[in-house]
């Protein structure tokens, strides 16, 4: 049994590699104990509730629930103190910032998880203190309202791929198209390309912007405003020729999304 000062952890978020990273992090901490790790919302909100963590690092986006639906679902009433996880929502931040809620930047940056942690560890112990399990956080109903209102969607302006020890910053709107490489995606700029560990239904999903970026074909993604030219195949299949001369295979699965955004005149 853990000891009662320990500080039961739930880490949520749908990246191994980030919880790993997290549980790296936390280690470090003698009074911190994860008690368990979810990779989506739904399983988040079952664990929170058979669990009672102390405290929960939870991820905003994620697949099948988001971070805002677990708190929803669980109710701010039974909410543990939360430290939220971004990787680039700039309106969840204003928002953490406007309620007074805690939130760490992906990549994880030690000293900014330990303040948080700090903090919560100040919560947890006045919660113990006042033998109460999750008093009513009207900051966590605020935000939930704020949230609920429609919102205009938006996408990152650019993605910080990962070479080495550093980051290479990539604007978006310079990617040619992007292809599938099993659980991994391969994004093609200016006759260069680069790898990163996201699948294409993530990236189509919660990345990029559908005014922008269209799927064509099973394992590719096109920017449509790269696309100069379109030349018939077989059987209802095209090919889109880009600025920089590449040829792109469209099937004629995805063949009506084209229509849709290019009018052809005969």
């Amino acid at each position: 049994m853990p000891l009662p000062s320990m500080i039961r952890t739930l880490v949520v978020d749908d990246d191994d590699l980030a919880r790993t990273h997290l549980r790296t992090l936390l280690a470090g901490e003698a009074d911190v104990e994860v008690v368990g790790e979810c990779a989506d919302g739904r399983a988040a909100v079952e664990r929170i509730v058979t669990l009672q963590p102390d405290l929960v690092l939870l991820d905003v986006q994620m697949p099948l629930l988001d971070g805002f639906g677990v708190v929803q679902q669980v109710g701010p009433g039974r909410m543990p103190p939360v430290i939220f996880i971004s990787a680039h929502s700039d309106l969840a931040l204003r928002a953490f910032e406007a309620y007074a809620l805690d939130y760490v930047l992906k990549p994880y940056e030690s000293t900014r998880l330990l303040a948080a942690i700090a903090r919560a560890r100040e919560t947890v112990a006045a919660r113990r203190r006042a033998n109460v399990a999750a008093p009513d956080d009207e900051r966590l109903t605020a935000l939930l309202a704020q949230f609920a209102l429609p919102a205009v969607p938006r996408y990152p302006d650019s993605l910080a791929v990962k070479l080495g020890d550093q980051y290479y910053v990539l604007r978006v709107s310079d990617i040619d198209w992007i292809e599938a490489d099993g659980n991994y995606s391969r994004l093609h700029v200016a006759q260069r390309h680069r790898l990163i560990a996201k699948s294409l239904a993530l990236l189509e999903r919660q990345v990029l912007d559908p005014a922008r970026f269209l799927r064509v074909h099973r394992s590719s993604i096109v920017n449509i405003g790269k696309v100069v030219a379109v030349e018939p195949m077989f059987h209802g299949d095209v090919q889109l020729v880009l600025q920089n001369g590449t040829r792109v295979d469209c099937s004629r699965r995805y063949r009506s999304r084209l229509q849709e955004r290019l009018y052809f005149t005969t």
